[in-house]
């Protein structure tokens, strides 16, 4: 019997380590997990941790993103906050998620 990602439950503040897993496999984990998810995943040399971040988190989250932002703001640093973004390269074998990216 062969486990579905909508039967795996992670509660806020754990992870979930799945080894052996292929870049293939990753981009479709990617796919059928969706953008629109509370989890963040990372992927490294056939070890993905798929992580639900507690609402602490997300508080931190938020001032530092928002102390960045002034910071390159006062030095006259142009900049794009493209929050939460997919980053991932095959020839690298790894694919990470941040909460915020500049």
């Amino acid at each position: 019997m062969l486990l579905k990602l909508n039967q795996l439950i992670v509660p806020a503040g754990h992870q979930l380590l799945i080894k052996d897993i292929s870049w293939s496999k990753y981009k479709d984990i990617l796919a059928e997990l969706g953008s629109d998810r509370n989890s963040r995943i990372s992927y490294s040399q056939g070890v993905l941790e798929i992580m639900a971040p507690l609402p602490e988190h997300e508080v931190s989250k938020k001032i530092i993103g928002n102390l960045v932002e002034i910071l390159l703001e006062e030095l006259d640093i142009e900049f794009w906050s493209l929050g939460s973004t997919t980053f991932d390269k095959e020839i690298m074998d790894a694919g990470v998620e941040p909460d915020d990216c500049f």
